[in-house]
């Protein structure tokens, strides 16, 4: 159904560095949200950092491309 011989000359290192490039390049993307919509609905007297879900896109997409590039 589908033909990916041409993907067959690509090495398992390289898949696995065009594939932490674009975690990183989502992390960029996702650091890159202005606070003001990261807050969204929360009023500024009760913003903390735990709150930030950048940080914990960041992590997880770190997480993910951990597992991702070990195995």
């Amino acid at each position: 159904m589908l033909n990916f011989d041409w993907l067959s000359d690509v090495t398992p290192e390289t898949a696995k560095i065009i594939f932490i490039g674009l975690y990183v390049f989502i992390g960029v993307m996702v650091l890159m949200l202005p606070n003001d919509y990261v807050y969204e609905g929360v009023k500024k007297e009760d913003r903390h950092w735990y709150n930030n879900l950048k940080i914990w896109s960041v992590a997880v997409l770190s997480i993910l491309a951990t597992v991702y590039y070990q195995f």
